[in-house]
């Protein structure tokens, strides 16, 4: 077997041999780091059997246990230290020894120079990744981030992008988790980022998702390198609401285009830097937007998890995480067929929407107004069977050319047409469905709609006329990306 090769099997074996040898578990966490060729923070995971994610479980117990505070770690995190394309601060380093029962040289995190043999004369050296004070240097990361901006530059002209490029989208997402570990930042160099995601959010609304990606990218590469040294706490909560916001324009973006495992990806990081800012309307506004992922991609009952982990987090107070996630909640579960909580739910985004008169209605990304209020109420009742409900359809057809509430109508006939294959209508599904692709233009028909309009065609007879006129609307559909 190669160096490095299966290293979870391998490390399985050296586990098992050392328990026929009753070899130490330092010992054992030498042989995989040995015969695996993994890094030897990683040896000392697989030399327990965890899974990342139980390594991250351990961790938080443990800081739980010992009133450590809650960790800056993640299994995104984590698995970038063990393959040595990040450092983790400081005071992780010493929850990770203490998770481990080691100490820094122990874990790889530094190097032994001492000449004292010690222990029976037997003395390990592993080498480094880096001096505690080296973090990440601009320089160090001024090539890389000239080949990658040239990248973006090139697919936001082009508009057709390769596996490059979204190699170096999930390049950008490793970076700023990088950055979200180590950085730091001054206050005036912020001034212009505040500025810029203000505007980003606003553009969000009327720009196609791919070249928003684009731009995005571009100030995403711009935030990780003012986050290279540390900064004072004021300035680190600037930088990382800044973070938060175009980490959930990029997951949005690429739930639009169908990416889900990227858009779950960058909500994850979105996560990370809201829960290390502490502050809880941020945290609630991004797990009420990460509803949607699986609303229309997943699990209903994850759907509802996350609205119920946003309306807990976002408290009694009026807000548009408050409101958007008992939305989401309500829609959620009039498609589980939940009728009576549904209508409890949408009742109580409506109260909470009520209460929201007179505070912004700016038409921003993630400001939930009377259009978005519309658009789910829209959606609850007609997968609650009110067909009454239909006149609201009309009521948003002015919309069609605003933006992000481009693809709003369409959703709602799509979540009609759905309504009605579910009931055995495939004929007046497939032309509803027709209809809503027909609203969207080229460059917003990404497949977040697509894949939703093709999936009515499963069931239905290819010998309606309706349903042949969806598969030729289909074919005509340019997707801006195929996944």
């Amino acid at each position: 077997m190669a160096r490095g090769e299966h290293s979870p099997a391998c490390a399985r074996r050296w586990r098992e041999q050392a328990e026929a040898r009753q070899w130490t578990l330092w010992q054992t966490v030498q042989a995989i780091h040995g015969c695996c060729g993994v890094s030897m923070l990683k040896a000392h995971r697989l030399g327990r059997g965890w899974s990342a994610r139980q390594a991250i479980e351990e961790l938080e117990f443990l800081c739980e246990q010992q009133a450590l505070g809650l960790p800056r770690a993640s299994i995104d995190l984590l698995n970038a230290w063990e393959n040595n394309r990040a450092r983790p601060r400081p005071q992780t380093i010493d929850l990770l020894a203490r998770l481990y029962k080691a100490n820094a040289v122990r874990l790889g995190l530094a190097a032994d120079y001492c000449d004292d043999p010690g222990g029976g004369g037997q003395k390990v050296v592993v080498v480094a990744n880096g001096s505690s004070d080296d973090g990440v240097h601009v320089e160090d990361l001024a090539d890389d981030d000239t080949d990658r901006r040239a990248l973006f530059h090139q697919a936001m002209l082009a508009g057709t992008p390769n596996g490059r490029f979204f190699a170096e989208v999930e390049g950008t997402r490793h970076d700023v988790d990088r950055s979200l570990a180590t950085g730091s930042v001054t206050e005036d160099q912020l001034d212009r980022l505040d500025e810029q995601v203000l505007r980003y959010r606003r553009e969000y609304m009327t720009t196609p998702p791919m070249p928003m990606l684009c731009r995005v990218m571009l100030e995403l590469a711009d935030v990780r390198k003012l986050a290279g040294a540390r900064q004072l706490a004021s300035v680190q909560r600037r930088l990382l609401t800044a973070t938060t916001m175009l980490s959930l324009l990029t997951a949005d973006a690429l739930m639009k285009l169908g990416d889900t495992r990227q858009a779950h990806a960058w909500y994850g990081t979105a996560r990370t830097a809201s829960d290390d800012i502490g502050d809880l309307r941020l945290r609630a506004l991004v797990r009420a937007n990460q509803t949607m992922l699986p609303y229309y991609y997943g699990d209903l009952t994850e759907t509802v998890r996350l609205a119920r982990e946003a309306r807990m987090l976002a408290g009694s107070a009026p807000s548009s995480p408050a409101a958007l996630a008992a939305a989401a909640e309500a829609r959620a579960l009039a498609r589980m067929g939940d009728r009576k909580a549904a209508r409890i739910a949408l009742a109580e985004a409506e109260q909470i929407f009520a209460r929201m008169r007179g505070m912004s209605q700016d038409d921003l990304a993630f400001v939930f107004t009377e259009k978005r209020m519309t658009f789910y109420r829209t959606g609850t009742l007609l997968e609650l069977g009110d067909e009454s409900q239909v006149q609201h359809l009309e009521s948003l057809g002015g919309d069609i050319q605003t933006g992000f509430q481009t693809i709003d109508p369409a959703l709602i006939l799509l979540d009609q047409a759905t309504h009605l294959a579910r009931h055995g209508d495939h004929d007046e599904a497939c032309r509803l469905a027709a209809q809503a692709l027909g609203q969207v233009p080229a460059e917003h028909r990404t497949s977040i709609v697509v894949t939703r309009a093709r999936a009515l065609l499963a069931d239905a007879d290819p010998r309606l006329p309706s349903v042949r006129h969806l598969n030729q609307v289909l074919s005509e559909s340019s997707l801006r990306l195929a996944i």
